[in-house]
């Protein structure tokens, strides 16, 4: 058997994998730990067993695992449909690709009923980029500054985190809008957000009014106006941004985005990689804007850890693929298909998208505790089960908490028997991104460890 003692796995990692993904977690002289953690799964929920020691994710796998470790349901489907067939391409017919296909697509909106399966969500957004540019005869494509698309040569170009980026061609034709950032932008106020927590910055704005949107809007209109030609091929948005920090858009900011992209020819891309499937509280996270996209990219949740993503787009756009040759090798893989299938029924049965709504709600007003309690925690935003908690110096400055603060409340909360993740340009927002059949006893978990971790780096 392969030895699993995590010294051997560091070592190992470090050996044959050079770093490449990067960990939390590294050793400590007033605290010596593992610098990364090997898991040793528990069915189901939100909690697993590492070296006999409990831990409770609220990270999901990076977004990931939507309806529990290891579900029942999707185990099973999984496993009996690699008893029948494992793969075999979609160059032939086989039942579970075209039983999927269908189920899925009932769930979009509109005309979004054309598929094309593909493994993760670089590839799809990478696809994406390409059914614009041939679509519209156009070239350029607009997306955020803060997004994040993929790591592909194409998808990274669409990527406004400087944290992401080699020093090689990968923006061209791509151009990154000023990011509508109530808490760090230039504007924003105390009413800007979708959500039951709002920046602590003051508005004066009236009934149906947002000056943040506005101004914000103002800026896609001057880049448009000085850098591109009159027609465009697309934009790129996250309902939510979520590598970027949970940064959440002003109210209207997307609507308004999607009627200029649209008088530009351009077409409107949602990616629901890390949105979809009921997280925010809604089946898509583009519902809660009000808009109707083009194109929709999905992944991650998708397959509760199985590699699997897709690209849904409207009939006419998805001819404008068929002049040449594309293909996937593992596209509509039996398996995944199963455990996808499996995954949309567990949402269903269990009420998660509900669940989503109800517990993050709960979790966002538990959290904004701690924002009145801690000059530390600058920030708590966030739909359903997507929330973000950003750590500053202080309130006032918003400069970022230094990276040896959030990585001491990071080991502490390990230590405790809680996995956070992290994210945003300076690495300092605690990314809460939990399998969706979160408890309250679970959110409750979650809040009291923060609690305690962050107190021992705030000085009270």
């Amino acid at each position: 058997m392969f030895p699993r003692a995590p010294q051997i796995l560091v070592s190992l990692r470090k050996s044959l994998f050079n770093d490449l993904a990067f960990r939390y977690y590294s050793n400590s002289a007033t605290r010596p730990v593992l610098p990364s953690i090997s898991f040793e799964p528990q069915p189901y929920k939100a909690n697993f067993w590492v070296y006999w020691k409990r831990y409770r994710t609220v990270f999901g796998g990076i977004v990931t695992v939507s309806v529990g470790h290891c579900h029942p349901k999707v185990t099973k489907a999984a496993t009996d449909q690699m008893h029948k067939l494992w793969h075999l391409t979609n160059l032939y017919l086989h039942p579970k690709m075209h039983e999927y296909g269908k189920k899925l697509t009932d769930r979009l909106p509109g005309d979004l009923k054309v598929c094309y399966f593909c493994n993760s969500g670089s590839e799809a957004n990478d696809l994406a980029i390409q059914l614009a540019r041939l679509h519209t005869g156009a070239f350029d494509i607009v997306s955020l500054r803060n997004s994040y698309h993929g790591a592909t040569p194409y998808s990274i170009g669409l990527c406004g985190i400087g944290t992401w980026k080699h020093s090689f061609p990968n923006s061209f034709g791509i151009h990154h809008a000023m990011n509508p950032d109530p808490y760090r932008g230039l504007w924003g106020g105390s009413n800007c957000r979708d959500s039951p927590v709002q920046a602590d910055r003051k508005c004066s704005c009236g009934v149906n009014q947002c000056v943040a949107c506005d101004m914000y809007i103002g800026q896609l209109e001057e880049l448009l106006s000085h850098s591109l030609p009159k027609k465009i091929a697309g934009f790129f948005a996250e309902s939510i941004q979520g590598v970027g920090g949970t940064v959440q858009f002003p109210k209207g900011y997307l609507k308004k985005a999607y009627e200029i992209i649209r008088q530009h020819g351009g077409l409107c891309i949602a990616d629901e990689v890390q949105t979809g499937f009921g997280r925010t509280g809604k089946f898509w996270g583009f519902l809660q804007h009000d808009v109707m996209p083009d194109i929709v990219t999905l992944a991650k949740g998708m397959g509760n850890g199985f590699p699997f993503a897709a690209v849904i787009t409207r009939k006419d756009i998805a001819d404008s693929l068929t002049d040449a040759l594309t293909f996937n090798t593992y596209s509509g893989n039996p398996i995944a298909c199963a455990a996808a299938s499996a995954v949309l029924d567990v949402i269903d049965e269990e009420k998660l998208m509900e669940n989503s709504h109800h517990v993050g709600t709960y979790l966002l007003h538990s959290l904004s505790k701690l924002r009145r309690k801690y000059e530390i925690v600058g920030d708590v935003r966030g739909k359903g089960l997507m929330i973000g908690v950003e750590m500053v110096m202080d309130k006032e400055s918003k400069k970022p908490l230094s990276k040896d603060k959030i990585s001491a409340i990071l080991e502490d909360a390990k230590e405790m028997g809680l996995l956070l993740g992290k994210g945003g340009l300076h690495g300092n927002v605690f990314r809460i991104k939990p399998p969706m059949c979160i408890s309250r006893a679970d959110a409750d978990f979650c809040v009291s460890v923060m609690d305690i971790a962050i107190s021992k780096q705030s000085g009270i």
